[in-house]
């Protein structure tokens, strides 16, 4: 049990039904559709959706009791003694009911945030931490003002440390985030270029990043990427970890990538985690650094690293046809993010035929054709096949072909036609990654080329 009906009234004292008979609610939902016993059903209301509206068929998958908008009529078939806490908005009501619940469960709490990156990060620090302590976590991407109090509000009453992550698109979501979840720590992992159509500068996109301070504990500690002068001006308002490559960083050393994963030395300790790439040798360390600061010893968080559970699509290393290697990292892109992704198939030596098959990125604004254009500045006649696809993919495309006549590159209209030019490619030599934003949908290029 979560929490009881009756521990609810003291929230939202406006109530009709069976408020104050303690009936135990064990999950909390704004989804009608998903089973769920015993559940508190919150429904939401959208631009072209209503959640009130369907609180039929939540009662039918569990629901024992509703928050409902005040302005919304209840419908006749609700019994006379279902509990129901009436407020003036249900999102915020969510979000309030999060806070309180996290202030009751008291654990503590991390907060991740940047432009890539984030998702990894949190799966580390929660792997690296499950050794010691009962955790729990953002599900998958569920980091938005809906997501991330459903993850507090869905967290087991002994948790004894919460790892969320915080998206957001526009000024001021980090805050709301923040001031709900009220992280102990709190990680900055990078700053990109996502969002900068709405966010103009990524000197905005870091202002908008470091919103992750409004609600962080006035003991708390901030970890931030060392190597992004952007994040040196919030250093100076909180204890804090610099973390990177450079000198004046927690240090990051002797990175090294080989065919099942990267070594690297942190703080003149040696790591070994099972992800191709120097970023990920960044990632890991904001995760060392937090489990340095909990307690943990050294061989714990080694442990952890090599056992890290990771959320699909997120440079996932898989078995290819013919014997190839396919990498899967199309669930999300910026021009940062494609730009470490190809330095990490550059750096694999092993592999003889480099192929690199990349979709648009999104968000980008007015900067989008410069910002693909960069992106195929950084492919080098080490890559032997670029295949793209896309409205603004044909930017590198085009530039390659110009560029680097001996990298052969081809612009593709279809993702059947893609296919069709991938698989006389692969064999044991092959390394090919798939790189895109998440609208190009590029995993249905990928369970192509892949073994089931």
């Amino acid at each position: 049990m979560l929490f009881s009906t009756d521990d609810i009234v003291t929230l939202f004292p406006n109530t009709q039904g069976a408020v104050r008979e303690q009936i135990p609610i064990h999950q909390v939902t704004t989804d009608s559709r998903v089973p769920m016993k015993y559940s508190l059903f919150i429904p939401l209301k959208g631009d072209k959706f209503n959640g009130h509206e369907f609180l039929d068929q939540a009662i039918s998958n569990g629901a024992i009791a509703a928050i409902w908008d005040k302005n919304e009529p209840i419908p006749r078939f609700v019994p006379t003694d279902f509990p129901i806490f009436f407020v003036d908005n249900t999102l915020h009501a969510l979000q309030q009911l999060a806070n309180d619940y996290r202030k009751k469960i008291d654990p503590t709490v991390i907060g991740v945030t940047g432009s890539n990156g984030k998702t990894t990060t949190k799966d580390i620090i929660t792997t690296v931490l499950a050794k010691k302590f009962r955790t729990h976590q953002t599900k998958g991407n569920l980091n938005n003002h809906i997501g991330l109090p459903l993850t507090i509000l869905n967290m087991p009453t002994d948790t004894e440390v919460l790892i969320v992550e915080m998206g957001m698109n526009h000024f001021g979501e980090i805050h709301v985030l923040s001031k709900i979840a009220l992280p102990d720590y709190a990680v900055i992992t990078n700053i990109g270029e996502s969002h900068i159509e709405y966010l103009k500068t990524r000197a905005g996109i870091a202002k908008a990043k470091a919103e992750i301070l409004d609600g962080l504990s006035e003991q708390g500690t901030l970890y931030v990427d060392g190597d992004e002068p952007l994040l040196e001006p919030y250093l100076k308002q909180i204890n804090n970890k610099s973390i990177g490559f450079s000198s004046e960083s927690y240090q990051i050393q002797d990175t090294k990538v080989t065919s099942t994963g990267t070594k690297f030395v942190f703080e003149n300790q040696s790591y070994s985690i099972p992800l191709l790439g120097k970023h990920h040798a960044k990632n890991a360390s904001y995760a060392i650094a937090l489990a340095n600061d909990l307690g943990l010893d050294y061989d714990s968080i080694q442990s952890g690293l090599i056992n890290i559970k990771m959320t699909g699509m997120r440079f996932e290393s898989l078995q290819g046809m013919h014997g190839s290697t396919v990498i899967n990292d199309t669930y999300n892109a910026s021009p940062t993010s494609v730009r470490a992704a190809i330095d990490v198939v550059k750096e694999m030596d092993f592999y003889q035929k480099k192929v690199l098959v990349l979709g648009d990125m999104f968000e980008l604004g007015d900067h989008a054709k410069a910002y693909h254009q960069e992106v195929a500045d950084s492919i080098t006649e080490d890559i032997q096949f670029v295949c793209t696809i896309g409205e603004y993919t044909k930017e590198i495309n085009e530039k390659i072909k110009k560029s680097k006549p001996t990298i052969k590159a081809k612009h593709f209209l279809d993702k059947e036609e893609l296919v069709s030019y991938l698989i006389p490619l692969l064999d044991e030599t092959t390394l090919l990654l798939l790189k895109a934003s998440r609208g190009m949908k590029l995993e249905e290029v990928c369970k192509n080329v892949v073994l089931h």
